[in-house]
């Protein structure tokens, strides 16, 4: 398994959960690391991303709520979302991209919201 996603669960809105995403040693020339979420019947969509020495972006709808953030050693990614509402309900899936053009996904985790 060359990422592997976990932290989704249930929770009430308002609040918060951390998913965290380790990425295999074997992958080389990360340049991007990123997570995506996809609810039922919509298309996937780009939620946070770090970008080289950790340049981060994030979709509208979860800034100020949402980080994204890694841990060297432990070769992870994490997202650490706060201030959760049903709209969050998604699966998440992490990825990261490569110098040389090769992208990666992890299994996907799912986060239910309930209100």
């Amino acid at each position: 398994v060359q990422l592997q996603a976990s932290g989704g669960g249930l929770v009430q809105a308002g609040g918060s959960l951390r998913l965290s995403c380790t990425v295999s040693r074997n992958i080389s020339g990360i340049n991007a690391r990123a997570w995506y979420r996809q609810a039922p019947g919509k298309e996937r969509e780009l939620v946070a991303e770090m970008v080289g020495g950790g340049l981060t972006n994030y979709g509208d709808s979860v800034k100020g709520r949402f980080t994204i953030s890694r841990d060297i050693a432990k070769n992870t990614v994490y997202l650490q979302m706060n201030s959760l509402n049903p709209e969050d309900t998604a699966v998440y899936y992490c990825n990261v991209k490569t110098a040389y053009g090769r992208r990666y996904w992890g299994q996907g985790t799912q986060v239910t919201v309930s209100s």
